[in-house]
């Protein structure tokens, strides 16, 4: 079986246990990121971003965290591209993928941004994602820029998986993830 046909099963299987996730585990999730942010935030990094995402079906969602701290949104583009743009609480537009998202002159470079928090479909011990197959996530963090800034996955526990998932040669590994049950960064 070839890496992509695994990587879909897997995605298919770790898809359908998401969507057995309850609200409630869903805002601890929540609830545990806001934790985990009050802890390590500054007063001077207050100024910089919170990279999060637009949340899709059964995601956990964490706009929430704009009520304190300054967030950024990614924005698809052409060739793979990922843009993390402000939100600045303006209207969105949607992106390449009918996802909404900050204009990209909202732009910013990885120098403003503090940490990124990414949607996960699973994740395992070895901190390597399973995504939605897009690859952009992992073209952003090829450059070793955006590479050095923290990128910790969000999902909930059941979707952590307890055996390695397949890699592929581009994966690179997380800084850490977050449940409704642990905080590992």
């Amino acid at each position: 079986m070839k890496i992509s046909e695994k990587k879909n099963f897997e995605r298919k299987f770790f898809r359908n246990l998401r969507n057995k996730s309850s609200a409630f585990d869903m805002r601890k999730v929540e609830i545990n990121v806001k934790t985990y942010v009050d802890s390590i935030f500054r007063k001077d990094l207050k100024k910089k971003y919170i990279g999060i995402y637009w949340p899709l079906e059964n995601e956990v969602d964490l706009r929430s965290l704009g009520h304190e701290y300054l967030l950024a949104l990614p924005r698809c583009e052409e060739n793979k591209n990922l843009l993390f743009c402000a939100w600045d609480k303006k209207p969105l537009s949607k992106d390449l993928h009918g996802i909404l998202a900050p204009y990209s002159s909202n732009k910013l470079s990885y120098e403003k941004i503090s940490m990124m928090f990414i949607p996960c479909l699973s994740v395992d011990r070895n901190l390597i994602r399973l995504g939605y197959g897009g690859g952009y996530f992992d073209k952003l963090r090829e450059d070793k820029n955006w590479r050095s800034i923290p990128c910790i996955g969000i999902l909930t526990s059941n979707c952590v998986s307890d055996k390695f998932l397949t890699r592929a040669d581009w994966d690179i590994p997380l800084s850490g993830f977050i449940t409704e049950k642990e905080i590992l960064v």
